[in-house]
């Protein structure tokens, strides 16, 4: 069965590849999961605002594999970053995923509550004392912000989980995760959808024999960038798999590359902080 490359962050190895669930709830979810890991995945992220982590856990708990074999992931909201309360998420995550550990927990969003960083990234790091998690990191974090996380944090801090793809330049952070140690994992790493049919793409996928999905993938994996895709069908879980076989060329990389642009990011909520500015 195919691995996934390994990609160092802090002191974690991560599965260059894993499934996201988001929006992947009930009998779906724990289907989407259980196909993955048949597949050969062993890189799942959930969360707990994504509502599924119990039928995560049940996936998991049915699929035969020891939980050693599995890097598990999940998320505290950023309404829960107080060190009492982001401790409290971090149990009812485990009690949800019937779980003892996480290998990976990270904060979801910088907090918009005035809890000061320092005293979450401190409660982090006692979820991880305590053995709730193997590893520590957060998502969302701009390059100032993960300075500023890093410098406060005892543990090293494996992972910065942001949006990626070829539309969103993301040249600064990249640059900063890379120069602390910090693995960068791409969510949304396929776009908003439409980017699997943007014509370079599509003239790619079309000249190699493989699909918009799996190109755009391997432009992250040989930038040493997690990528975590969420698909419903089994065909494309499989599909997005399916991309350690092959390797793009510095000219296709730095085409892909180009695609990128000023409305490119699709994540942007209310409560997002102020973003790097793109390079390109």
């Amino acid at each position: 069965m195919t691995q996934a490359p390994l990609v160092t962050g802090g002191d974690a190895r991560i599965p260059a590849i894993g499934l996201g669930t988001w929006q992947l709830a009930g009998e779906e979810g724990k289907r989407a999961v259980r196909d993955a890991l048949e597949i050969g995945y062993r890189h799942i992220d959930t969360a707990a605002m994504y509502g599924n982590e119990a039928e995560v856990g049940r996936a998991i708990a049915g699929s035969g594999l020891k939980r050693d074999e599995i890097f598990l992931t999940t998320k505290v909201w950023h309404t829960d970053l107080a060190p009492a309360a982001l401790l409290d998420s971090a149990r009812r995550s485990l009690d949800k995923l019937k779980l003892d550990h996480v290998d990976l927990l990270l904060i979801h969003w910088p907090t918009t509550t005035g809890v000061a960083l320092a005293d979450s990234i401190g409660a982090l790091n006692e979820a991880r004392a305590q053995g709730l998690a193997r590893h520590i990191g957060v998502s969302n974090f701009p390059s100032a912000m993960l300075a500023e996380a890093t410098s406060l944090s005892a543990a090293p801090l494996a992972a910065n989980q942001c949006e990626y793809h070829p539309r969103l330049d993301q040249t600064t952070l990249l640059a900063a995760c890379r120069a602390r140690g910090v693995a960068f994992t791409s969510y949304s790493p396929l776009g908003r959808g439409d980017l699997v049919a943007d014509p370079t793409v599509a003239a790619m996928a079309a000249s190699r024999g493989r699909s918009p999905s799996q190109i755009i993938l391997r432009w992250h994996v040989q930038q040493g960038v997690v990528a975590i895709p969420r698909s419903r069908s089994r065909a494309h879980i499989a599909a997005n798999f399916d991309v350690f076989d092959f390797e793009l060329g510095a000219d296709e990389m730095a085409r892909l590359s180009a695609l990128a642009r000023a409305d490119g990011r699709s994540v942007n909520p209310g409560w997002a902080p102020v973003w790097d500015k793109p390079a390109r």
